[in-house]
């Protein structure tokens, strides 16, 4: 009888055993089914759509329907379903956009869909606006951190379905708003962020130093200055709006202050120096940004004053250059996360939840030296770019980066609108910028007037 018992009690534990794992690939099939049929080479897809219902992908999209160039500006942000991109918004989600049913199985008229946070017309009314000048912009809102605008130049027309990529200009395939590139003069803001950090309002406020085209650093190497003549003797404010080389040279190597605790404010940052962290990304809906970078030795060297001041090995990619805005602008010293996805669609037509607000992981830098950056960038806004956005306060701070051995010259802007009723931070990056053509104040002109016509309709 005993014998009986325990073989009674077997077959009940290798029974419940059975029913737990036949649940578990019943869950696994309904929760993961969506993913593998996902990745079929065939596999019906929705579509992508911006804030307002505009298409942004549709499969099935041909030049007749929607015509020839209507995706050009979305092109290597959106992407498609042929895989030759894979740091796109398609890629990425094939799973969401799957047309697929586990009761139903495949279906040709699915209603799977992701709608997004960008405007679609914004977009490429910005993206026309470079005119035959290459670089990228982004725009959201660092409250919500909803992603209106972003794109990068040149891109790819989904549309010619790559018979053409053997003539593709280099980047078109990319997104480069996520990839890191040569800061310039908006590393001063790090740098800024820093000295605010470890030497204290007052005593930055204090700080009066002299440009006279040049400076020769404590290790005897000359950091000059844009303007030959020099700035004369200038206070923390000039020298951030007038983004003076040899101040911030002299800046760095002020013995106020020591290289571990600009170290330690860009490491709050999220840069990996000298190579020594393991490398990071920010994630915006599975597409990857690569965070930044830089190396710093000593503070009388030249390259390490040079890599605060934005050149040398220093790399962020624009979208963490507009990212920390929101840190400054909401004087918080945290983060918003960007995010493009508003909402999904299921096959069935059941919308999914929207997008909640998400922030960085820890305080890169203190509430009361996020209010003081803000008021330095205001400074500049106010003195030299005030007609960004009439009637409001643009906070901004520009930046010129050498790029190549041929030394030309990229044109940056990043900064905010200190206003909560619009409240957007961008970043704008025009390469190989040559006097007298698209400046990225123009540009930050049109995307920032469209953006707030747009949204306040």
């Amino acid at each position: 009888m005993k014998s009986i018992r325990r073989g009674q009690h077997l077959i009940t534990i290798m029974l419940l055993v059975f029913l737990l794992m036949f649940g578990v690939l019943i869950y696994r099939l309904q929760t993961k089914a969506a993913f593998y049929i996902s990745h079929s080479s065939d596999m019906s897809l929705g579509k992508v759509y911006d804030r307002r219902g505009d298409v942004l992908f549709d499969p099935k999209a041909t030049a007749g329907t929607y015509g020839a160039d209507y995706f050009i500006d979305v092109g290597n942000l959106i992407g498609d379903d042929s895989r030759q991109m894979t740091n796109t918004l398609v890629s990425q989600n094939r799973e969401r956009l799957a047309n697929f049913s586990f009761m139903l199985g495949e279906q040709t008229d699915g209603q799977a869909s992701v709608c997004t946070t960008l405007d679609h017309t914004v977009n490429r009314r910005v993206y026309d606006r470079f005119g035959w000048k290459n670089g990228c912009a982004v725009a959201y809102n660092y409250v919500t951190g909803e992603i209106y605008v972003c794109f990068s130049k040149p891109s790819v027309n989904i549309l010619d379905h790559y018979e053409n990529i053997d003539s593709l200009e280099d980047g078109s395939l990319l997104c480069k708003v996520f990839y890191p590139t040569v800061p310039g003069s908006t590393q001063k803001i790090a740098t800024t962020l820093a000295a605010l950090e470890h030497m204290g309002y007052e005593t930055l406020m204090e700080k009066s130093y002299s440009c006279i085209g040049g400076y020769q650093n404590l290790g005897g190497e000359v950091i000059k200055c844009h303007k030959d003549a020099g700035h004369g003797i200038q206070d923390i404010n000039e020298a951030f709006a007038n983004s003076c080389n040899p101040w911030f040279a002299q800046l760095v190597e002020d013995p106020g202050w020591k290289l571990s605790d600009i170290e330690e404010t860009y490491h709050s940052m999220g840069y990996n120096i000298n190579n020594e962290d393991t490398p990071q990304t920010i994630d915006v809906d599975g597409i990857s940004a690569f965070t930044a970078s830089t190396n710093l030795t000593d503070k009388t060297d030249f390259n390490t004053q040079w890599g605060c001041m934005g050149q040398g090995t220093t790399l962020v990619s624009p979208l963490q250059l507009m990212v920390w805005q929101s840190a400054i602008a909401n004087q918080t010293g945290v983060a918003t996360m960007p995010h493009l996805i508003d909402h999904t669609v299921s096959v069935s037509g059941k919308a999914g939840a929207k997008a909640t607000t998400a922030y960085g992981q820890h305080r890169m830098f203190s509430p009361e030296n996020a209010a003081h950056m803000r008021e330095i960038m205001r400074y500049n806004g106010i003195n030299r770019y005030a007609d960004l956005l009439p009637g409001s306060v643009v906070a901004v701070k520009s930046g010129t980066a050498q790029i190549g051995k041929d030394k030309t010259e990229n044109s940056l802007l990043t900064g905010f609108v200190d206003d909560p009723d619009f409240p957007v931070a961008f970043c704008i990056v025009i390469e190989n910028r040559v006097s007298g053509e698209v400046t990225t104040s123009q540009i930050a002109a049109t995307m920032l007037q469209e953006l707030k016509t747009a949204l306040d309709n």
